[in-house]
């Protein structure tokens, strides 16, 4: 299992996974367009991450996660460089979240249901291997939530049987049960649970929850 993470993006997700991944053992570089806001937030870590530009972080992981606006997506990995990405396993957090207010609670996408962004990150980064994750749940719920005993499901979905096995060991260790919808497209589907997670947020100010999938 790959021991040094890249965290593409220094927003709210970012920095709680970045601290995650350095609670649970790992070597971990958080990468920003302005490295020099990073000094404050590496201190408050006791020095343990490491910073410094999407470049330099896609080149120091041999895990990535892209953490940035759905819309800085593409921007950001192409700022990481595709030679860093190529062969690496990529956990995407981001949703398309379209710069417009909520309708009645209900977040507006810039994609529509036959066409995700993780899809179209893929298509752009043939050689990476993208894999669904933390994109329907708040960033307070990221690492080890407690919900009274019970695991909330991470929904993910990618191409690579190997990517998918590897973010699933980093799931687990963060106390999530991990439900694998299958391949890129899946994504139609996953993308839009940040929708439905957010509907509560926005009509009672209700945050607290998760999602979870019942087996028989």
């Amino acid at each position: 299992m790959s021991r040094k993470i890249g965290i593409i993006g220094s927003g709210p997700v970012g920095r709680v996974l970045a601290e995650g991944f350095l609670r649970h053992g790992y070597d971990v570089m958080i990468g920003s367009r302005e490295p020099s806001k990073l000094q404050e937030w590496q201190q408050n870590t006791g020095g343990k991450a490491q910073s410094g530009t999407f470049e330099d972080v896609a080149a120091f992981g041999e895990l990535l996660v892209l953490a940035v606006k759905g819309s800085a997506a593409k921007n950001a990995l192409e700022m990481a460089g595709a030679n860093n990405l190529n062969g690496k396993t990529i956990i995407d957090t981001t949703n398309p979240i379209a710069d417009m207010a909520p309708d009645n609670g209900v977040l507006h996408f810039f994609t529509d249901l036959d066409h995700s962004l993780m899809e179209q990150l893929q298509a752009a980064f043939p050689d990476a291997h993208f894999v669904k994750a933390f994109n329907s749940i708040g960033n307070a719920y990221m690492v080890n939530p407690d919900f009274q005993g019970q695991q909330p499901t991470m929904f993910i979905c990618g191409n690579s049987t190997q990517a998918k096995h590897d973010v699933t060991q980093v799931l687990q260790q963060f106390g999530h049960d991990v439900a694998d919808m299958g391949g890129v497209e899946a994504a139609r589907a996953i993308e839009p649970l940040c929708m439905l997670w957010c509907i509560p947020g926005f009509l009672q100010n209700e945050w607290s929850h998760a999602f979870r999938l019942l087996r028989a």
